[in-house]
């Protein structure tokens, strides 16, 4: 940054310069801040590539005099920015060499900045190929995650769906807790009012409908701990009775949830549910229903004429070590 704005400022004094750094690695932004160097008791290394402690005093001394103004993103915004230049151009930079183009989203969104040229130096391609799959989950800042509370009585699933469609669900996890109550995870998209708000009409419009029908709704979509751990581990095990396990391929298109749900007969009780949108032109799904003994009929004429592709799960050991508790397991309860 320093040496772009020393040549910039050299050769076009009325060219802006603006810096970006990852929010939990702001060292020359609380610099800048407060007149000197400042060394940062801890730094976030997701965008390690720009992440030191103490800057440079040659390189705070240009930017005091250079660099008109500076902006922080956090991790979802650099990883929005990754998947926003892997889109447009198909190069997949580092979160260090994204860090300009996040800066850039949000500067111009902040300051309503439109029909102006605006270059931001992306440089960087370091990127650890397993980290791919935490950017893919952190990249859609459109997304919403609420974790929720629902009554276990019958309907209540189709009902809860109900208030969120048409909008797109990108997650979905339920487990059956109580013989009173379930706990949820679900990720979906609201309706896009206006980027530059910083509020959603929408989304807070679907918080209300949810709150009006007694379904308690928490907000997680900006807590870290949910979306980095709760979320794989929403459910554990369960002493639901004649419960069959099925693992199905959903098509990937509007409404293919709602058919599932509105075929279900309402004898029957979704005792689990998970459902992660991977990008591809199918969903996987690993649904868990009650069926008594007399329906297992009706559940076979169910899921042929549903038509989705599946596989029953019932008797997979896994299945049986993490989401079914033991018969001894029980009796100590």
């Amino acid at each position: 940054m320093a040496g772009i704005a020393a040549y910039v400022k050299r050769v076009r004094p009325t060219t802006k310069v603006i810096g970006v750094e990852a929010a939990d690695a702001a060292g020359m932004t609380r610099s800048l801040e407060k007149g000197e160097v400042v060394t940062l008791d801890s730094v976030g290394l997701f965008a390690d590539g720009a992440a030191v402690k103490t800057i440079g005093k040659e390189t705070f001394r240009v930017c005091n005099e250079l660099v008109d103004d500076m902006v922080t993103v956090d991790t979802d915004q650099i990883c929005n920015a990754i998947k926003l230049i892997y889109n447009d151009a198909r190069v997949i930079l580092e979160p260090a060499g994204a860090l300009a183009v996040a800066g850039m989203k949000k500067y111009t969104r902040e300051h309503s900045i439109t029909d102006q040229t605006i270059v931001a130096i992306a440089s960087g391609a370091n990127m650890d190929f397993d980290r791919l799959r935490f950017v893919s989950e952190r990249a859609d800042s459109s997304e919403r995650t609420l974790a929720i509370t629902i009554p276990e009585r019958p309907g209540a699933f189709r009902r809860l769906y109900s208030l969120i469609w048409p909008r797109n669900v990108t997650e979905f996890s339920y487990r059956y807790e109580t013989r009173e109550r379930a706990k949820i995870l679900m990720s979906f998209q609201p309706v896009r009012v206006d980027e530059t708000m910083t509020r959603n009409p929408d989304f807070e419009g679907v918080l209300s409908s949810l709150e009006r029908e007694g379904f308690e709704t928490l907000d997680v979509t900006h807590n870290e701990l949910a979306k980095v751990h709760v979320r794989h581990f929403v459910g554990g095990r369960s002493d639901v009775e004649s419960e069959r396990l099925f693992r199905f391929e959903f098509p990937e298109s509007p409404g293919a949830l709602q058919r599932f749900l509105h075929s279900l007969d309402m004898s029957w009780n979704v005792s689990l549910f998970h459902y992660r949108n991977h990008g591809d032109d199918f969903g996987r799904v690993l649904v868990g229903v009650q069926v008594g003994d007399d329906c297992h009929g009706n559940l076979e004429g169910f899921l042929g004429e549903l038509g989705y592709d599946y596989v029953e799960e019932t008797e997979n050991p896994a299945y049986h070590s993490f989401l079914r508790t033991t018969e001894s397991e029980t009796k100590t309860k």
